[in-house]
C-alpha cells in the first residue's frame, strides 16, 4: 500500500544549514508493505540486508561512549498525542478537574495527577521525566514517523529509514543464540508502524494482535508430519527463492518461511502470546492491557526479542477533553492506560532478571512517547486541545533513576525555563532516540555504507557530528 507523500521539508537538525536535499534517486518511491497470510510479518521492498555480516558495513565516530545499562526495550506509543501538561508535566488551573487531584510526591519534586493515573503514580520513584522535549513538526503523520524512525521522513534518507526497532533487532542479532527464535522486533496493537526501510525483511516488526489463545497459526490443520513433508517439497520446487535468483523480494518471502517455521517448532512459544484470563482482567481487560501483557511475557522469555512496541491512540482530543468516561476523552484513555502500565510495573519490579539479584526492570528499559504534545492553559472554544511541539517523555528501567525532574518549563508549561541535561537545548526525537540506543549498547553514531541511496546511512542523522547525544542524566 502506497502512504501519501509527505510535504518536502529540510528541517533535520537544530542547525537547519545542515539539512540535507530531497534527492531519493532514480525508481525510488516511499515505502510499500505487505503482509504473508498468517505470519503477521510485514516486509519492506527496499530492504537490501541479507545476513549479519552487514554490520561490518559501518563506521562509528571515535570515543563514543555507550552505556549498555540494558537489554530490552518497550517502547509505549501514545499515537494522536497525550496532553502533556494534564499527565507528565502538570499546570493547574481554573480548567483542571477537581478529579486530577494533583499531589506532591518526591519531597515536592514532582506534582502528578494522582487522581488520574493512580496506578501510575506508585511507580513515581522508579519514572524520570523529560520536559523540555520538542516534536519538529505537529502534524500526526509526521511526528509519528519522526519518532519511530529518528530523522525527517520527507528527508533524503527518510524513504529508506527503518524503524528504530529494526536497528535494534539488526544490531541484536551477532549475539542471539540457539534459543532466540523469537524476531527480534515485536509489534502489538501497532499497525502501519515503520517497517525494516532498506533493512533486510527479517528485521521488520513482527506484528501482532494480542489474543489470549495466543497465536492462532503454528499448528499445521493436518498434522506436523504432513507439515515437514509439504516443507520439504517446498524447497525441492522453489530453489529460485532460496537462492535469490529471482531477486530481492523472493529472498525477503524466503526469510519470512523459515522464520514462521522456526516458532512453529519450537515448543512454548505460544505460551508467550497466551495470558490468562487473571492477567487480561489485572492490566484492565483492555486490548492495550494485552499488549502489554503480552510485552512482559516476551522480556521475560528471553527468547531473542529486544525490542517490543505497544501503540495505544485515541489522544487526539481537540474537542471535550474532560468529558467523563466512556467518552472519547482524557478520562477514556488514562483509564485504559493507568490499569495497564501500572501492572505492567508492578511484575516487572517483582520478577527476576537474567543477574542475581536483579529484577526485570532493571534490564528492561520502557519509553513512554508521542508525536508531539497539545497546548497548554485554558480550554480551546471546543473545550480541548490542539497540536503543540512542547513535550515530554518519561522513562523507566534500564538503568534509569527514577523519581526525577529533568529540565523546567515556564507555569504555562509551553516554554522551558530550565533545560536542565548537558546539552542545554531541547530534547529532540533523535536525543530519545541516541539515550535508547546507549542503552542497549547500540553505537548511535553509526554510519552504514550499504544504503541504496549511496550516501551513508546515519542510524541518527548528525549524531556522528555531536548534534545529537543521549541524555545522560537519566541514569
Amino acid at each position: 500500500m502506497r502512504k501519501p507523500r509527505l510535504p518536502k521539508s529540510t528541517i533535520e537538525c537544530p542547525t537547519c544549514s545542515k539539512a540535507s536535499g530531497m534527492s531519493l534517486g532514480p525508481g525510488f518511491t516511499r515505502r510499500r508493505f505487505f503482509q504473508i497470510a498468517g505470519t503477521g510479518l510485514v516486509a519492506s521492498w527496499f530492504a537490501d540486508v541479507l545476513s549479519p555480516s552487514f554490520l561490518q558495513a559501518r563506521t562509528v565516530a571515535p570515543n563514543v561512549f555507550m552505556r549498555k545499562t540494558a537489554k530490552n526495550a518497550i517502547f509505549i506509543f501514545l499515537q494522536g498525542a497525550a496532553s502533556n501538561t494534564d499527565m507528565w508535566d502538570l499546570k493547574e488551573g481554573a480548567w483542571t478537574p477537581a478529579s486530577f487531584a494533583p499531589t506532591d510526591f518526591n519531597g515536592g519534586n514532582i506534582r502528578f495527577p494522582q487522581g488520574l493515573l493512580p496506578e501510575t503514580s506508585k511507580h513515581l520513584d522508579k519514572l524520570s521525566f523529560v520536559r523540555p522535549g520538542l516534536a519538529w513538526a505537529a502534524v500526526h503523520q509526521l511526528g509519528q514517523e519522526w519518532a519511530q524512525i529518528a530523522r525527517n521522513p520527507s528527508g533524503a534518507t527518510g524513504a529508506i529509514a527503518p524503524h528504530i526497532g529494526a536497528v535494534v533487532s539488526l544490531e541484536s542479532q551477532v549475539s542471539r543464540g540457539p534459543g532466540d527464535v523469537l524476531p527480534g522486533f515485536i509489534a502489538l496493537n501497532s499497525a502501519g508502524i515503520p517497517s525494516s526501510g532498506y533493512f533486510a525483511a527479517q528485521y521488520a516488526p513482527f506484528q501482532v494482535t494480542p489474543a489470549a489463545t495466543g497465536l492462532a497459526t503454528l499448528s499445521h490443520p493436518d498434522g506436523a508430519a504432513r507439515f515437514a513433508d509439504r516443507w520439504g517439497l517446498l524447497q525441492t520446487l522453489d530453489m529460485n527463492r532460496a537462492t535469490g535468483a529471482l531477486g530481492k523480494i523472493t529472498l525477503d518471502a524466503g526469510d519470512f518461511y523459515v522464520q514462521s517455521k522456526a516458532l512453529m517448532d519450537s515448543p512454548g512459544i505460544n505460551q508467550v502470546f497466551s495470558f490468562t484470563t487473571d492477567d487480561h482482567t489485572r492490566y484492565g481487560a483492555t486490548s492495550f492491557g494485552d499488549s502489554l501483557v503480552v510485552a512482559r511475557n516476551l522480556v521475560a522469555a528471553r527468547k531473542g526479542t529486544r525490542f517490543v512496541q505497544a501503540t495505544l491512540g485515541g489522544w487526539d482530543h481537540h474537542t471535550n477533553i474532560y468529558a467523563a468516561a466512556p467518552a472519547a476523552g482524557l478520562f477514556n484513555q488514562a483509564k485504559t492506560f493507568d490499569p495497564a502500565f501500572g501492572a505492567l510495573m508492578n511484575d516487572l519490579r517483582t520478577m527476576p532478571g537474567s543477574a542475581p539479584g536483579t529484577t526485570l526492570l532493571d534490564e528492561t528499559m520502557i519509553i513512554i512517547t508521542a508525536e508531539f504534545g497539545r497546548t497548554v492553559g485554558p480550554l480551546t472554544n471546543g473545550n480541548g486541545r490542539d497540536h503543540a511541539l512542547r513535550m515530554t517523555t518519561v522513562w523507566t528501567g534500564g538503568g534509569v533513576r527514577g523519581g526525577q525532574v529533568i529540565g523546567k518549563t515556564d507555569p504555562t508549561g509551553k516554554d522551558v525555563v530550565d533545560y536542565g541535561w548537558s546539552g542545554n537545548r531541547d530534547v529532540r526525537p533523535e536525543d530519545v532516540t541516541c539515550t535508547l540506543y546507549s542503552a542497549l549498547g547500540i553505537d548511535y553514531t553509526t554510519v552504514r555504507k550499504d544504503d541504496p541511496l549511496g550516501r551513508g546511512f546515519e542510524y541518527v542523522p548528525f549524531a556522528k557530528d555531536g548534534t545529537y547525544k543521549p541524555v545522560d542524566e537519566l541514569f
